[in-house]
C-alpha cells in the first residue's frame, strides 16, 4: 500500500480515507502524527472508526487525534480546534478525510487566523 497523500506544506499533508492498516506505514514514513477529521459512521458501517484507526497509530508509535467535522461546514470552533492541534501536534503531520478536501480547507481556514 501506498498513502494517498498530498503535501500542504513540507511537514503537513492530507489524505483520503486511512485504514488502521495504513498508520504503521505512515510512521514508517516519517510521520509524527496523525489527525482524524472525519466523524465515525459518515459512510456507514464500512468506515473504520475512530478508536481502531487510533490504537493503530498509537501502536505504530503515532501520536492520534479525533477532530470530527462535517464535510459541508467546518465552524470558528472546529477551525480554532484544528488550529491549536497544528500547534500542538509534532511535524510531520498527516491529516486525512472521507477525500482530503474537509481536512485541506480546515487548513487553510486555520492558517488565516494566524
Amino acid at each position: 500500500m501506498s498513502l494517498p497523500l498530498q503535501a500542504l506544506t513540507p511537514d503537513i499533508c492530507v489524505a483520503p480515507q486511512l485504514t488502521p492498516e495504513a498508520m504503521a506505514e505512515a510512521a514508517a514514513a516519517g510521520f509524527k502524527s496523525v489527525v482524524n477529521n472525519r466523524p465515525d459512521f459518515e459512510h456507514g458501517p464500512d468506515q473504520p472508526t475512530s478508536a481502531a484507526i487510533q490504537a493503530a497509530a498509537e501502536a505504530a508509535g503515532l501520536e492520534y487525534r479525533h477532530l470530527p467535522v462535517a464535510g459541508g461546514y467546518q465552524s470558528p470552533e472546529e477551525i480554532a480546534a484544528f488550529a491549536q492541534l497544528l500547534e500542538e501536534l509534532p511535524r510531520p503531520l498527516l491529516v486525512f478525510c472521507r477525500s482530503g478536501a474537509r481536512s485541506t480547507r480546515l487548513f487553510v481556514q486555520a492558517q488565516q487566523l494566524g
